[in-house]
């Protein structure tokens, strides 16, 4: 292991998931599979929205938004992994790994945010339809994006100046097959009481807790409302339409707390390991996937694409 004593590194060495030979290649092949299935899907569901006249409302303008996000965090965190399994170059510099913590931690708030405000825009439509418009205006919605994104990159702010100040690393070497805020942390020979403490309060309860919470809200509303509804056909119409979301914010929250909430004792290296490539790589396959097929306006759109390309071709 090499050693950094009172000083700044130049560059990290990233171990990787696995350190297995017989592995590489079975490793490289999933997740270069994974990666180009995320674009794949993601780009389809940005392009049926800017595509579709159908398609361009609220709900979806947010959703192609979501997309636009898990492209921006699988490329950020994968590609770098897979240039490593191609050039067995495991290196990285300083500022490049300090760049990439930024950008992943960055867009995993944002996306966060983005599921708030989906929430919210289902609580609207199920809870207040006749002023679903007048609310969710298209003024209002690019105006809660681009909040959600100026949050989603200030709050890391703090955190990327606390590393910059950082003035010894005990190692050069991070154990993970990215450059994340944990893995500094616990290499870093400087105090880290405050990345601590900002990361608990900041990272924990406003970053994640409070969307979760805001989110919540909003689908106890929309659950009441929805039992009010007296037929059977009107309950199951309205739980539809939030039926995607529902989806997609438990998968990803149940994620988020096997990652980061449970104890290190109950929780080894090599888990979080395979947990942060679920969350970095499979979540936003399943976004897509889920929207597509529990979703019958974007499936419609699909086949409308498809058959315009036929007609075409």
């Amino acid at each position: 292991m090499e050693k950094i004593n009172q000083t700044k590194v130049t560059y990290f060495i990233i171990e990787g998931i696995s350190d297995n030979p017989k592995l590489q290649t079975p490793i490289f092949l999933m997740i270069l599979l994974i990666y180009l299935i995320c674009l794949g899907g993601n780009m389809m569901i940005i392009l049926l929205v800017s595509l579709d006249p159908q398609l361009q409302t609220p709900m979806y303008f947010f959703l192609s938004n979501l997309s636009l996000i898990d492209i921006c965090s699988s490329t950020v965190n994968l590609h770098k992994t897979l240039f490593i399994f191609i050039s067995g170059d495991n290196t990285m510099s300083f500022t490049f790994c300090i760049t990439q913590m930024f950008m992943f931690s960055s867009f995993q708030t944002t996306v966060l945010l983005i599921l708030t405000v989906m929430g919210y825009d289902r609580y609207v439509a199920i809870c207040n339809p006749f002023h679903y418009h007048m609310i969710m205006s298209r003024r209002v919605c690019p105006m809660l994006v681009i909040t959600c994104w100026v949050i989603g990159h200030m709050e890391i702010i703090p955190t990327l100046l606390t590393i910059l100040n950082f003035t010894c690393y005990k190692s050069n070497i991070i154990n993970h097959f990215f450059c994340d805020v944990m893995p500094l942390k616990k290499i870093s020979c400087s105090d880290t009481t405050f990345l601590g403490l900002y990361i608990l309060i900041e990272g924990s309860l406003l970053s994640c807790f409070t969307p979760f919470v805001l989110t919540f809200i909003s689908y106890i509303f929309i659950i009441k409302t929805i039992l009010r509804i007296r037929s059977s056909t009107g309950r199951r119409k309205a739980f539809y339409t939030c039926s995607s979301h529902l989806t997609v914010v438990i998968l990803l929250y149940l994620t988020l707390f096997c990652q980061y909430m449970t104890p290190e004792s109950m929780n080894d290296l090599a888990n979080r390991k395979l947990l942060s490539l679920f969350n970095t790589a499979a979540v936003p396959i399943l976004n897509p996937l889920i929207y597509s097929l529990k979703n019958k306006d974007v499936k419609s759109s699909l086949r409308r694409l498809l058959r315009s390309l036929k007609v075409y071709t």
